[in-house]
């Protein structure tokens, strides 16, 4: 490293100090510039120095705050401008050399110190000011303004090539544009071929050259997805798109990727190198136009309504400049002066039975480039010339941008299955419709894609095939059809007016049900003892549904006695259950005191274990030495042996630790327990062996339940052995945590996730039944 260098590093400063040193010695700061003494004065020195008659008249101005003195170097003694004859412009200093004592700027710098002894001359570094800086712009030309404001611009990847966007939010889409909320912007996007140069056409058009969006020489393409960058001269949003034709593993998900772009634009780009006009281009846009109209003008319109946007988004399409680019050929309409580019545009349009409609405007724009560079000029023009015209599509907020491309992203996304696909069009209804298909009759669905997030139904203009598998029967109420009213109904164990217990009856002597809301019950299934005839025939009418993935299907066998039976017999086997462990510490207690002997503590007044007074609990078990009748916890009274003198053998029952140990107690005649006390200790006996007896009782019935659990249930709940977790909060079943089944959708849920009681009529449940969250939350009968 030079000593020059070395200086410069140290020498830099943002205070500029009096550089004559006549009274401060050089310590004051510097308040006037002197053009005449070349110098820059504190106060002391400037009034010192022009004292003499001779020097008064000196041109000195007031140094204002990041003040840099000019090139000292570039003027003459009589101020005659030197440098600045070949620069343009009067030069500012970057340096002042302590040695010489004079301000130079880069090249004066070069030119006097660049060699001999002056290269170590000490400087001291000059750093320019916003003051300064803003001095600057204001002598600068349009052109250059325009060229210092692009400077700062970079491109962001706004949406992969999966089609996931890549920014988070509305803010976040802003801070990268980096740009005003409340300014009002339009979109330009391009498209071509991959290699046309349209990342180079873009950089060229909008930034002077920069290289905001990525060119690349190699094969490979170096645009993947959708960038953006925003150009602060003209106040537009600029896109590049992923080339057509290139080289991708999911090409439809592009493709569709390019038709989002296209609709959230106000003008298109179509940027090709082709010598001649080649069809693809002509049914590209012919294509884009039709989809377009029939996908993405509704889409666009309920956005407007639904987000309360103040600007329509589909008034009309974009408009498109068709550049053109060619070495050896004419451009198009050389060979035809009368005619105009745009006329023969559209007749190839007709010719080709490509009607783009959609688009607001269609202009050429040709370029023959005999040596290189492009001239993108006449491409520049036509564009800002299309950006001033407000007639068809006006300018917005970059919110507003971002809000149609986040709602038209969400609405077109997923997957595309190539088997579905009709590839004779660039843009095929497949990359907009929903993609299920029928189970049973295999038509597909022609809603738009993700129509089911709205709780749109699926939809099929084809007719649907009857299924045994599926069995897509609707039945509706044959009355209410001739009255004008299609009233669907299900067959079903009971009706609504019918309580639990007196429905299963009815249904064990007559079979199920059929049930209008309006008509009340218009069949039962063995209403008599001979000649019951098929409903079909008698009281509802049949129609074939469509069967789409996901849905519940058309099991009508809505039957649920069974189930309910089984409800009802695991009600009163809980009930037995809890009656035998204990339905309440207080009963509890009570029935022990009345059933114990004499010389038993009562239960009130044990309140700590007699051993090792530990203080009980409500959920602590008391229990009784058989010898002393104290009270003692688990723990201490777990050893048994018989206890004859108190009545108890010759079976081993509980005693203390310290009866145990002191097996040789006697106890005297008036001790032993009264012909009244002996009937308490028979009580006694009984009630542990009732106790005894009831937990038996329900192990069981817990047995034959378990049996027929999946035999009774109905045909749309999940099997058991299918259910792993909570349908709702994915929790893992197991022992302590039982599995429950809405009585809606017939999945498995835990209870926390199915407390909800409601009555679920389509599926034969008139009365209030165990649901799930999801299902409680849908309006309506279920």
């Amino acid at each position: 490293m030079s000593a020059h260098t070395q200086t410069a590093e140290k020498g830099q400063n943002t205070t500029l100090l009096c550089q004559e040193s006549y009274v401060c010695s050089g310590t004051d700061e510097a308040i006037f510039e002197c053009d005449e003494c070349r110098s820059l004065q504190c106060q002391r020195c400037e009034e010192e120095l022009h004292q003499p008659e001779r020097l008064r008249n000196h041109e000195r101005t007031r140094i204002k705050p990041g003040h840099v003195p000019y090139c000292d170097s570039c003027k003459g003694a009589n101020g005659n401008i030197m440098h600045a004859s070949m620069t343009g412009s009067r030069q500012i200093a970057a340096v002042r050399c302590q040695v010489c004592k004079i301000n130079l700027c880069v090249e004066c710098q070069k030119r006097t110190h660049a060699g001999g002894n002056r290269r170590k001359h000490p400087v001291t570094v000059y750093h320019a000011g916003k003051a300064q800086e803003q001095e600057e712009e204001e002598g600068m030309d349009e052109e250059t303004k325009r060229r210092k404001m692009t400077e700062k611009v970079v491109s962001f990847l706004l949406v992969d090539e999966t089609e996931e966007i890549q920014v988070r939010n509305e803010e976040d889409f802003i801070k990268k544009l980096d740009c005003s909320p409340d300014q009002h912007l339009k979109v330009v996007s391009i498209f071509g071929n991959t290699g046309d140069g349209k990342s180079h056409t873009l950089n060229h058009t909008f930034f002077y050259g920069r290289e905001v969006f990525k060119t690349s020489p190699a094969q490979e393409s170096c645009t993947v997805g959708v960038w953006a960058a925003y150009d602060p001269v003209r106040k537009v949003v600029v896109i590049d798109t992923e080339g057509l034709l290139g080289a991708t593993v999911n090409l439809s998900q592009r493709t569709r990727l390019l038709l989002k772009v296209l609709a959230i634009s106000d003008l298109v780009i179509y940027r090709t190198r082709a010598d001649r006009l080649h069809n693809d281009l002509f049914k590209f846009l012919g294509d884009a136009s039709e989809a377009y109209l029939k996908h993405f003008t509704k889409e666009l319109k309920a956005t407007t309504a639904r987000c309360g946007l103040d600007v329509p988004l589909s008034t009309l399409g974009p408009g498109v400049i068709i550049f053109h680019e060619t070495v050896y050929t004419k451009l198009l309409g050389s060979d035809h002066p009368s005619e105009v580019p745009e006329k023969l545009i559209q007749d190839r349009f007709r010719k080709l039975s490509c009607f783009p409609e959609a688009f607001s405007s269609i202009h050429y724009k040709g370029t023959r480039t005999y040596n290189p560079p492009t001239d993108f000029s006449g491409l520049r023009r036509a564009v800002e010339q299309q950006l001033e015209n407000n007639t068809t599509r006006s300018p917005r907020q970059p919110g507003v941008i971002y809000k149609a491309l986040k709602a038209l992203s969400d609405r077109f996304s997923g997957e595309i299955p190539d088997d579905q696909m009709a590839h004779s069009s660039f843009f095929p209804d497949e990359y907009f419709t929903c993609s299920s298909v029928c189970l049973s009759c295999g038509c597909g669905c022609k809603k738009s894609m993700n129509h089911a997030k709205e709780g749109v139904p699926h939809e099929s203009k084809s007719r649907c095939r009857y299924s045994h598998q599926y069995d897509n029967r609707v039945y509706t109420c044959k009355a209410c059809y001739e009255r004008g009213m299609e009233v669907s109904v299900v067959p079903k164990t009971s009706a609504s007016t019918d309580s639990p217990w007196l429905g299963l009856a009815k249904y064990a002597w007559s079979g199920y049900v059929i049930e209008c809301p309006n008509c009340g019950v218009v069949y039962r299934s063995r209403q008599y003892w001979f000649g019951n005839q098929d409903p079909v025939n008698t009281v509802v009418r049949t129609e074939i549904e469509h069967v789409w993935p996901g849905t519940d299907g058309f099991l009508k066998d809505n039957n649920n006695a069974a189930q309910r039976l089984l409800d009802g017999m695991n009600f009163m086997a809980q009930s037995v259950s809890e009656l035998s462990l204990g339905p309440t510490k207080a009963v509890t207690s009570w029935l022990t005191d009345q059933i114990a002997p004499a010389y038993w503590r009562p239960n009130s007044q044990i309140l700590s274990c007699n051993k090792c007074n530990t203080p009980f609990k409500d959920n602590d078990t008391k229990h009784h030495c058989r010898a002393c009748g104290e009270g003692f916890c688990d723990g201490c009274s777990s050893k048994t042996r018989p206890v004859p003198e108190r009545g108890w053998g010759p079976a081993p029952v509980r005693v203390c630790d310290n009866c145990y140990e002191n097996r040789g107690i006697q106890l005297d005649v008036a001790e032993l327990p009264s012909d009244e006390e002996g009937g308490t200790l028979i009580a006694r006996k009984v009630g542990e062996a009732v106790q005894n007896t009831l937990g038996a009782v329900v192990t069981a019935m817990d047995i034959p339940l378990g049996l027929v659990k999946d035999a009774a249930r109905p045909a749309y709940w999940v099997p058991d052995h299918e259910i792993l977790h909570c349908h709702n909060c994915r929790k893992e079943f197991s022992i302590k945590l039982s599995k429950h089944h809405c009585r809606a959708c017939g999945q498995g849920f835990c209870d926390e996730c199915s407390h909800d009681r409601r009555a679920v009529p389509s599926r034969g449940w008139d009365h209030p039944v165990r649901v799930c969250f999801n299902c409680n939350k849908k309006p309506g009968d279920l």
